[in-house]
């Protein structure tokens, strides 16, 4: 990778993508989430939902989990799972060296569990392993000191320095956030927006039944019923991807690029499982366009805060990619900044598939749009 690639960039990543009846991201009633924009209540699934179902898509991707994080309140009991796997110590000193290494940091107790953190912790699995690292080769003499003692020779700096390099890719692109031990922060990456309809559309409820198999043949009514809210939409989704801030928190030009590559292909086959079993949602998009700039991310959403209207029988996919790619090239001609490089994937024709190929260039298969922006980020 060329020096260069140091410069500030930025990816953003524009799709567009019906979901059938569904429940995405219920909210505290249990009904689908909304929001109004543009005077208009519309479907809605957060950022929150969007991103854990990007997090979990990497493994589908075939990303090994030495690669990856997770995000926990147990830290403790992971630590002592990886120490006593490790030295063959028995849980209970497992437990007390895993203590002494996490007690340096300051992190807060909870309230209600004292063996768990006041709050989620977002480290890499090969970052547990360097802290074990700290403790493996003396677990024996450090269990046999006294609690001063074995606090005095756990180095807090060392601590530190193994949460904060070696950063897993979804560290690195979400980021850390540990209000009290500001050291061990990571900045995020990566921004995704919360996902919403291009249109209008109504909230409905499905009320459902279930028949007890083992009824008499005069028993009347069901063994259960129930109701569930549901939508349909087309939804605009967008997230963005600062490649110098991710460069920053992996130390790895190279690295870098495939993460950055990996977060696109996740981000835009993952999908939030609400009422998967339910509904059988998943769908894949029919646009994903992106952009790769050098003076800010750009979120598109602006190309419908007017709802889309369906054209009679074509639905709303098709006129939303109309007004996106209208969108893209008007911010490109009124502000004199255009991307530095675009490219989309799509399978529309006729007028709407040549504004999108004005606006984002010739439409490529997915693989070939990915190999494409590793091109481009690696020139």
């Amino acid at each position: 990778m060329s020096a260069s690639a140091t410069r500030r960039r930025f990816i953003d990543i524009h799709i567009l993508q019906t979901v059938p009846p569904s429940n995405l991201n219920r909210d505290d009633a249990g009904a689908p989430k909304e929001c109004t924009y543009g005077g208009v209540r519309r479907p809605r699934a957060s950022s929150q939902a969007w991103k854990r179902a990007t997090r979990l898509a990497f493994a589908a991707l075939g990303i090994g989990e030495d690669q990856l994080g997770t995000r926990t309140k147990q830290i403790a009991d992971h630590l002592a799972e990886r120490i006593a796997v490790r030295t063959g110590l028995e849980p209970e000193p497992a437990a007390r060296l895993a203590a002494a290494v996490i007690a340096p940091l300051g992190i807060k107790a909870s309230k209600n569990k004292g063996e768990e953190t006041a709050y989620l912790l977002f480290y890499g699995h090969r970052q547990i392993e360097q802290l074990v690292d700290l403790v493996a080769a003396r677990a024996t003499e450090l269990n046999g000191l006294s609690d001063k003692q074995l606090g005095e020779e756990i180095a807090g700096d060392e601590v530190r320095t193994a949460l904060t390099t070696g950063h897993p890719i979804d560290v690195a692109l979400f980021g850390r956030m540990v209000a009290n031990v500001a050291g061990i922060n990571v900045h995020a990456a990566c921004q995704v927006a919360h996902a919403i309809a291009t249109h209008g559309a109504e909230l409905e409820f499905d009320y459902y039944t279930a028949v007890d198999d083992r009824q008499g043949p005069d028993s009347k009514g069901a063994g259960m019923i129930g109701r569930i809210g549901f939508n349909s939409a087309t939804f605009y989704r967008y997230g963005a991807v600062s490649l110098h801030q991710l460069e920053a928190n992996l130390s790895d030009p190279a690295a870098a690029v495939d993460a950055a590559v990996a977060f696109v292909s996740a981000f835009v086959r993952s999908m939030p499982t609400g009422y998967g079993n339910s509904f059988a949602h998943r769908t894949m998009p029919q646009l994903v366009a992106l952009a790769v700039r050098d003076d800010q991310p750009v979120n598109l959403v602006t190309a419908f805060e007017k709802p889309v209207t369906a054209y009679g029988a074509t639905g709303y996919a098709a006129p939303s990619a109309t007004v996106l790619a209208a969108e893209q090239t008007t911010l490109a001609q009124q502000w004199g900044a255009p991307a530095a490089w675009t490219g989309a994937t799509h399978a529309f024709t006729d007028t709407t598939g040549k504004a999108l190929d004005d606006a984002f260039g010739p439409a490529r298969t997915f693989p070939a749009l990915l190999d494409a922006l590793t091109a481009e980020l690696t020139r």
